[in-house]
């Protein structure tokens, strides 16, 4: 098919460079075939004792911030105002590639919670005086952000199997339970769109103004307050006994 388009372009026929599948629609392409997966608490913490470092960490980031995996490697110690208690997701890595976020309503300001701020500046501390520059969570061997698809396999569908959790589980399973979580917190709807950093929930929520900083800050702290719960402690002891692939 690939010579036939290219004899096509030769003659005229189609547009040059244009992809002609790019106008192909397909019913129900875009539908979701399954529901996502949500854990509950107990099942997040039964998670994480079987995670090492710096994996763990890792989860506790999209847990605690919803984040997209893509966000989570793209983040540099630059992006973190510890003394403001924010975070500026402005970037993505995918395979490897630094790219933009996914759409403008994604590259905004997350509150950073001092529980989670905590935990991320001990993960500071293992690595030798970190520049604004360098990758939060860099490939030792490489220096270079992690390959998602690696991670989620080696990692997150290992720990999800020793926890008896099933292999659905995925890096997005964090994003979809913090907005579950959110909406068990009782969170407004229009806190909830831009703590997730969605374009619109519903086309008249966006009528509204901005969610108040300290409203948005309460939010997600309640949702911080369900992942540094007192299991925490219990998952800790059990970090360091973690399998290590």
């Amino acid at each position: 098919m690939h010579l036939v388009f290219k004899c096509a372009e030769r003659w005229g026929i189609i547009e040059l460079g244009k992809n002609p599948v790019s106008l192909v629609r397909v019913k129900n392409a875009s539908k979701r075939l399954k529901r996502p997966r949500i854990l509950e608490v107990g099942q997040f913490f039964e998670l994480l004792k079987h995670l090492s470092e710096p994996y763990r960490t890792m989860v506790l980031v999209a847990q605690c911030l919803g984040l997209r995996v893509s966000e989570i490697l793209g983040l540099q110690w630059g992006d973190f105002n510890f003394e403001e208690r924010t975070v500026l997701v402005q970037r993505s890595v995918v395979g490897g590639r630094v790219d933009d976020v996914k759409t403008e309503y994604s590259k905004d300001e997350v509150p950073l919670d001092p529980r989670l701020a905590e935990v991320l500046l001990h993960w500071r501390s293992e690595t030798f005086f970190p520049r604004d520059t360098d990758w939060v969570f860099a490939n030792p061997a490489t220096g270079k952000p992690y390959h998602q698809e690696s991670l989620q396999k080696r990692q997150i569908k290992r720990a999800a199997k020793l926890a008896g959790l099933g292999e659905e589980i995925g890096w997005h399973t964090f994003r979809h339970s913090y907005r579950s979580w959110l909406d068990e917190t009782g969170a407004p709807m229009k806190v909830q769109q831009e703590l997730m950093r969605h374009a619109s929930i519903q086309t008249t929520m966006n009528v509204y103004g901005r969610a108040m900083t300290e409203t948005k800050r309460r939010a997600n702290s309640q949702v911080v307050g369900l992942v540094f719960g007192p299991n925490l402690q219990d998952s800790a002891a059990n970090a360091d006994t973690a399998i290590v692939q």
